[in-house]
């Protein structure tokens, strides 16, 4: 993003991010309109850092500040807790909204430059809880409060995933709710679990030409139409046309429905509106959802997500939006060096070489090379 950050490591690792756009929002907000020392710009490259190193509050990023390179990175050398407080709830999301999309765009150039075809997307949602006496803006149970984020993962092989949209919500918000807006591409097949089941909104889909993988619910009415074989050996144990729902509550259209059993012996009932697919391709397809799972699983043990900096709305979004901002950052990297290290390693590697010379960290991609 400038000169002086561009030497390191850190600044590498941050170079996707467009400081022109970021100026530009930064500037038509007038977000930094009375600010003299901690800028936007400033205060998205802290927080960046606090992402990587795991940072537990505000007191420690304003220690981190002992280091000279930081120092020249920021461009000052010393940073209240008070003022890294007043700047994270005064930052406008919409800010940090822009920049994940715009990051999501170039992974998106490079994914369909590399030729695939329809992509796979898989939607999911997460729970972040919080402390009711703290959050009680945020309260969803009698004694609970958290967030919500609801997501839609691009699945591009099993090395590499990327967050493409993400809403924000408080938990209380029910999943099938953003079901319309994290659907919006006609050249994607999408999957999600049976926390999304609609009927009218399947019909929705159908209509609409929108292809998904779903699963049923145990109780689900169904009224078979037809029946098809299925090949032998195959985790597939039915093939069938159905209508899904009671006589009062049914789709108007008619769906395919498989019944497949995963690997601890369970029958699982898959709904799709894709007639063309072979029964284990649908099977496949479905079993992909569990990469969003894994996702969730990265950010709660390896960025800043589950433990939040401050108690605002405002402070809390912006702490989302700037974890999905380090995975996009990580996922750039290991695209840019056609690695296929797992991020977990390229993380470590970064945190290792923070301040060095960038092509300290870059040359530990090399494949041939061992972690």
């Amino acid at each position: 993003m400038d000169k002086n950050t561009l030497k390191s490591s850190f600044g590498k690792w941050i170079t996707p991010i467009n400081s022109k756009i970021l100026l530009e929002q930064v500037e038509e907000s007038k977000q930094d309109h009375y600010t003299k020392k901690l800028t936007t710009v400033a205060y998205i490259k802290l927080m960046l850092l606090a992402q990587l190193q795991g940072f537990e509050s505000l007191e420690e990023m304003s220690d981190a500040l002992i280091h000279d390179q930081l120092q020249k990175a920021l461009g000052f050398e010393s940073i209240s807790k008070s003022q890294l407080s007043r700047k994270n709830n005064e930052v406008n999301p919409a800010i940090l909204s822009r920049l994940f999309l715009e990051l999501v765009h170039q992974i998106k150039e490079i994914h369909f430059k590399n030729g695939k075809h329809m992509p796979l997307k898989i939607i999911d949602s997460s729970t972040l809880p919080l402390n009711l006496t703290n959050y009680k803006w945020a309260k969803f149970r009698k004694t609970k409060a958290g967030v919500k984020l609801h997501l839609r993962l691009v699945f591009m092989n099993n090395d590499t995933v990327y967050p493409e949209k993400a809403v924000i919500t408080t938990a209380k918000e029910h999943d099938r709710n953003q079901l319309e807006i994290l659907v919006d591409d006609k050249e994607a097949m999408y999957v999600f679990d049976r926390g999304y089941v609609d009927y009218e909104r399947f019909d929705r889909m159908m209509d609409d030409g929108y292809f998904f993988v779903s699963r049923l619910k145990k109780n689900a009415v169904i009224r078979e139409v037809e029946s098809f074989s299925v090949p032998e050996k195959s985790t597939v144990l039915s093939d069938r046309m159905v209508y899904i729902g009671s006589t009062q509550n049914r789709t108007e259209n008619v769906f395919r429905l498989l019944e497949v059993e995963d690997t601890k012996g369970n029958i699982l009932r898959l709904i799709t509106n894709r007639f063309d697919l072979e029964p284990d391709e649908v099977s496949e397809i479905y079993r992909q959802r569990w990469a969003i799972e894994l996702f969730f699983k990265w950010l709660k043990q390896h960025v800043k997500i589950k433990h939040f900096y401050g108690m605002g709305e405002t402070a809390i979004q912006n702490q989302i939006y700037l974890a999905l901002i380090a995975y996009c950052l990580n996922v750039l990297i290991q695209l840019e060096m056609k690695s296929k290290k797992a991020l977990l390693w390229i993380s470590r590697w970064l945190k290792a070489a923070l301040w060095k010379p960038a092509y300290i960290w870059i040359r530990k991609f090399d494949n041939r090379a061992s972690p």
